[in-house]
């Protein structure tokens, strides 16, 4: 018969939810558009005027 790992120990409240410390959701940074005031990622091609660093780098 195999056998399987177990824990030893409970892991206590503490250890465990230190462990979930970052397992928290984050709202995304949205920021303006400078060419067309539509909400984009920072860092990113505005997908609404594909303006990027004050240049067209895609065409919509």
């Amino acid at each position: 018969m195999a056998k399987h790992p177990v824990p030893k120990k409970k892991t206590s409240k503490s250890k465990r939810d230190m462990r979930r410390s970052h397992h928290a959701l984050v709202v995304p940074n949205l920021v303006e558009c400078p060419n067309c005031h539509a909400k984009k990622l920072q860092h990113h091609v505005c997908n609404e005027c594909g303006y990027y660093d004050g240049k067209q780098v895609l065409s919509v």
